[in-house]
């Protein structure tokens, strides 16, 4: 994705902040192991940890429709149950296990720590908002159970909005909600490359790639920032 990006002066901070969810200020690999788990013993199998990576092979592969705009969030809620089963021949009914999943995705995981004290920080100075390609009741059950809700003047979950990152329609819906702030003093900071730093450049704000693996970038547009915690985002928004 090439395409034409506004310059964002160094001295101005960000007074309008979008922040992913999973990989980003969620654990949402530890939210997905222990819902795997605890749906696999539901689904009566003996070892989860054997068919753990078939699962997330298949829903990887589904999540990435999603970002392409060729499957709906609720689209992967049943189908990725109905292919693990096909594969790892599994006589379950699928959206039984979906809904045993979907509960179990909202009741687990933390946030990262150091998370809620930069949200704490940054609210002070910026407006925020919660962009996240996901579930509804996933989502809002751990936005729920968090207290996530207190920081963020938006909350935008892409299967209640039948749009997903990167597209610049989601993006649309939470600048939106935001009272339609300046996009030259906007950020978006995330995990992902393929939905929340593309979908950033392609809508013309800043981006923040939240990396603290230390990956290489494969990609062909501008990341205006790179960052390994949370102390570093802070840093960013304040400038």
């Amino acid at each position: 994705m090439v395409g034409r990006r506004p310059a964002y002066p160094g001295a101005v901070p960000y007074s309008t902040v979008l922040l992913d969810l999973d990989h980003t200020l969620l654990d949402s690999d530890a939210s997905e192991s222990a819902a795997f788990e605890h749906t696999m013993r539901f689904a009566g199998v003996a070892d989860p940890a054997e068919l753990f990576d078939t699962y997330r092979r298949i829903n990887l592969a589904m999540w990435a429709q999603v970002e392409a705009g060729a499957m709906s969030a609720d689209d992967v809620r049943v189908l990725r149950f109905e292919e693990f089963n096909r594969v790892s021949r599994i006589d379950v009914d699928p959206h039984a296990m979906a809904e045993v999943f979907v509960a179990a995705l909202g009741a687990n995981g933390d946030l990262y720590p150091g998370a809620r004290e930069m949200l704490e920080e940054i609210r002070v100075v910026a407006t925020l908002g919660l962009v996240t390609n996901g579930i509804s009741e996933v989502q809002r059950a751990r936005v729920a159970r968090l207290g996530l809700d207190r920081y963020f003047h938006a909350i935008v979950v892409s299967s209640e909005e039948a749009t997903a990152k990167p597209g610049s329609a989601i993006f649309d819906i939470a600048f939106d909600r935001l009272g339609s702030p300046d996009r030259s003093s906007a950020v978006m900071v995330g995990d992902s490359l393929s939905s929340d730093m593309a979908g950033g450049y392609g809508y013309g704000i800043a981006t923040c790639w939240y990396n603290p693996s230390g990956r290489v970038a494969d990609t062909e547009f501008r990341i205006d920032h790179v960052v390994a915690g949370f102390d570093e985002i802070a840093d960013i928004v304040r400038n």
